[in-house]
């Protein structure tokens, strides 16, 4: 049995731009977009999907299963990187430039 390493584990990531300007695209893009969650992925953001898979060679599965189920018009990237590459990520989520609340000094007697 082969180890896991951070090294070996891959992340897949799909990137996609599908139509949606008619009711059939816009069901063909919903279809794929399940089609990722029924194989494990996670949205990322509205159009970019990741999954963790423990080898290159489930990668290769999951490439597959997703290569049979490809909406016929739409641009389509998958990207696979290292556990040890993807530690590297910096992410950022929303911006906290707010002031807090001045607390208030004052004394309360009963």
């Amino acid at each position: 049995m082969k180890y896991l390493s951070r090294y070996r584990i891959m992340w897949l990531f799909a990137f996609f731009d599908l139509p949606v300007m008619t009711k059939k695209q816009r069901k063909s893009a919903t279809q794929f977009r399940q089609h990722l969650l029924d194989l494990g992925f996670h949205m990322v953001q509205f159009s970019v999907y990741s999954k963790v898979c423990p080898s290159k060679e489930k990668v290769e599965y999951i490439v597959k299963k997703i290569s049979y189920r490809l909406p016929q018009n739409g641009k389509i990237d998958l990207l696979t990187v290292t556990d040890k590459q993807f530690e590297n990520i910096i992410s950022f989520r929303g911006k906290h430039d707010e002031e807090l609340p001045k607390k208030n000094q004052q004394l309360l007697l009963f």
